[in-house]
């Protein structure tokens, strides 16, 4: 089936036994089965999405996880408690005492501060590598990971996945990565060679802002370290978050796609503004990533990151303030427009120095596009007088 009819269709099989066209919520805690053989089978956790116990997910958690895998062509889904939650059960299951991790540079800010703060202590060798590098000749006997982000967070740099992936399978060592801007509709990571694929479900997935999630997906074998360390850490999703993402996905074709329409008129506004000196859009033919952009993705999210011509930090206060349709707040990927400072996560309370270039967020929302931008143009005027 299509994509769209996908989104529509999937993740809807119990809905019959309740007469509805969406599947019931089912909130459990204890599950309770018919003979002491059935509930040894289930103790042994034989089927991949199958009751067991409330933590690790009652139908309605199965629901979602079979939709996304059918979204992302893959075998299996792991539903957690958020998108960092996600990042860190697969981080986790991979690393140890003596194991290496290759991340690239650009990942989320937490996913770098859960290595160096969490793993690196514990033995864990944590290795970052910089956007163009040649993965190949990094890799070592003992790297049990590659984690990337494309396109980059916050400075929006694009990385040649395919040959990551390529490098990385030659040499028996599996590839995940945060999937969470392209989603599955723009991005399909497992045909690209990727083993396991995240996504912050908690963004374009439930485009409410109002779930946390976080959504794994690969094949059983790549998942069963993922799996077992969700098991032990508990950090299983609530049903009702899973509920509420297959409400989401729904409308994930048609959201998408204006994102896409609004983010893309947004931008190429912007570069016609004086106050702007570049806008990282890999959407954009003028972006140095353009060209990989066009090979890997099929469209464009609404979050992309500009550079403000220097300015003091009262200026900069008075552009961000202005602002009237962007909300001011650290995410993106719900229905309506939000700005923030883009600075690395361990430095987003403190001051700019005076006159230097600032890089702002912005996620592109379902509002009409001219209205963002005479928004955006009254902070410019702001910051300017």
């Amino acid at each position: 089936m299509d994509f769209d009819t996908l989104l529509v269709h999937s993740g809807r099989a119990s809905a019959p036994a309740v007469q509805a066209v969406n599947a019931p919520l089912v909130r459990a805690s204890t599950v309770v089965f018919d003979t002491l053989d059935s509930y040894k089978q289930a103790q042994r956790g034989t089927v991949f999405d199958g009751p067991r116990y409330g933590r690790s997910g009652t139908p309605t958690t199965f629901e979602l996880q079979r939709a996304m895998a059918a979204l992302c062509g893959a075998q299996a889904c792991i539903a957690t408690s958020c998108g960092l939650s996600a990042i860190t059960a697969v981080l986790s299951a991979y690393a140890g005492p003596g194991k290496h991790l290759l991340l690239s540079a650009g990942v989320y800010g937490p996913a770098r501060n859960f290595c160096e703060k969490e793993l690196a202590p514990t033995g864990t060798e944590i290795e970052f590598f910089a956007h163009g590098a040649d993965v190949s000749q990094l890799l070592r006997d003992t790297t049990s990971l590659v984690w990337i982000e494309t396109p980059a967070s916050l400075t929006m740099e694009m990385l040649d996945v395919r040959a990551i992936c390529a490098a990385a399978r030659a040499r028996g060592i599996p590839v995940g990565a945060d999937s969470t801007w392209g989603t599955p509709l723009f991005f399909d990571a497992h045909g690209l060679g990727i083993d396991i694929s995240m996504h912050a479900a908690t963004k374009f997935i439930s485009g409410h802002s109002d779930v946390m999630l976080g959504l794994v997906t690969g094949s059983r074998d790549a998942l069963q370290r993922v799996r077992a360390y969700c098991e032990r850490s508990g950090t299983h999703a609530a049903p009702d978050a899973c509920w509420l993402a297959l409400r989401g996905l729904r409308t994930l074709g048609v959201r998408m796609r204006r994102h896409e329409a609004s983010a893309l008129a947004v931008a190429r506004w912007l570069q016609q503004q004086p106050s702007v000196r570049r806008v990282l859009f890999p959407a954009l033919e003028s972006d140095p990533g353009h060209a990989l952009w066009r090979a890997q993705f099929s469209g464009a999210a609404g979050p992309f990151t500009i550079e403000l011509a220097p300015c003091t930090e009262e200026a900069f206060a008075r552009f961000i303030d202005t602002l009237r349709l962007f909300g001011l707040g650290t995410s993106w990927g719900g229905f309506e427009s939000l700005v923030m400072p883009a600075v690395p996560h361990h430095l987003r309370a403190l001051s700019g120095a005076a006159d230097a270039p600032r890089l702002v967020r912005l996620h592109v929302g379902l509002e009409d596009p001219s209205d963002l931008c005479q928004d955006l143009a009254g902070a410019f005027e702001a910051s300017t007088s």
